[in-house]
């Protein structure tokens, strides 16, 4: 039986890149195979014995070594964020707020906030899901292949980043840019939630399915919901919402560019009114 060809290092970075791996964790690499050198422990500490209980005395009780605290439980960790996000009176102490706040795990992973990109006085805002590798390294959101789709996008109706104001639900990279888990949506939804009402534009631009279920509470998917305003309540006023494709999805289905042409139309026929 011949056995298979080992795989190269153009079909293993083919490999990595597929399984979501596209950045290294350590600075020199690791050799898995090697043999592990053997460690040597030292002698287990004899165990008390507990002396028997005597007639008419109760057993001392057994002696548990003290642990560490527990994580807070998710419901405590949405409590904090919603208590955290309520108390910011301006973008920049939002900001400064999420720079410190360590309720959401994924803060550990990413490499910095992506809290926001253009002008905060813009009367559009667009909010996407969460930032990818691009955006974890510079910061900022959309910087990457959708980001200059999304610019080009945008750019069709007479808009630039001067006139307009961009963040995403979840201001952290997922690891591997997986989906964000339901407990990490609910955990940053207060604070995109505040960033919006601080904004206050006139209108809100969902892309894709995930932000434009958690923000407009809607269960529906983008197909649906896409292209048909919407009220969304800002804490201040009513301001008119709609949901379009995200501009990765675009990049992989770009048949449905004419349907995100459409809605483009439709957001430029309000803002100029």
């Amino acid at each position: 039986m011949t056995p298979e060809p080992l795989p190269d290092v153009r079909q293993l970075l083919a490999f990595y890149l597929e399984a979501g791996v596209d950045c290294a964790l350590a600075d020199e690499p690791i050799n898995r195979l090697v043999e592990p050198e053997a460690v040597s422990f030292p002698a287990a500490a004899p165990v008390a014995r507990q002396a028997p209980a005597q007639p008419g005395r109760p057993a001392a009780p057994a002696i548990i070594p003290p642990r560490g605290e527990p994580p807070p439980p998710p419901e405590a960790a949405v409590a904090s964020a919603r208590e955290a996000a309520r108390t910011a009176p301006t973008l920049e102490a939002l900001r400064e707020l999420l720079e410190t706040f360590d309720g959401c795990a994924l803060k550990q992973t990413a490499s910095r906030l992506v809290f926001a990109d253009g002008n905060p006085q813009a009367r559009i805002m667009l909010v996407g899901e969460a930032p990818g590798r691009d955006e974890d390294i510079e910061g900022l959101p959309f910087v990457g292949r959708s980001g200059k789709l999304l610019d080009r996008m945008i750019g069709a109706i007479g808009l630039d980043r001067s006139k307009v104001y961009i963040a995403n639900v979840i201001p952290w990279r997922p690891p591997g840019n997986r989906t964000p888990t339901p407990q990490e949506t609910q955990i940053c939804l207060p604070f995109i939630r505040r960033q919006i009402e601080l904004v206050d534009p006139d209108v809100l631009v969902t892309l894709g399915n995930p932000s434009t279920q958690s923000l407009l509470g809607t269960t529906e998917g983008i197909m649906r919901v896409r292209g048909k305003w919407r009220d969304y309540d800002t804490g201040k006023r009513t301001i008119r919402a709609i949901a379009t494709f995200h501009p990765a999805y675009l990049l992989r289905s770009p048949s449905y560019k004419r349907l995100s042409w459409q809605d483009l139309r439709a957001i430029s026929t309000v803002i100029a009114v």
